[in-house]
């Protein structure tokens, strides 16, 4: 359903880990490769919580409009 590419992958996960929202570690994977491993941040974690808030406020909204059409 959702298609990334690694080309506008990984600048996010950079601009994600300069403002804190991620952390990132090197270790290695299950088919041992070295790999990079992401977590959210304490702040990330707040700023998650946020955004999901406004996608629930956004939703409603748009639910309440279509109910109406």
């Amino acid at each position: 359903m959702l298609q990334i590419q690694q080309d506008s992958l990984y600048p996010a996960l950079y601009q994600l880990e300069c403002t804190g929202l991620i952390k990132a570690e090197w270790g290695t994977s299950d088919n041992n490769r070295r790999t990079k491993f992401y977590s959210l941040t304490k702040k990330g974690r707040a700023q998650l919580e946020k955004e999901l808030a406004d996608w629930d406020r956004l939703s409603a909204a748009v639910a309440l409009i279509l109910q109406r059409v």
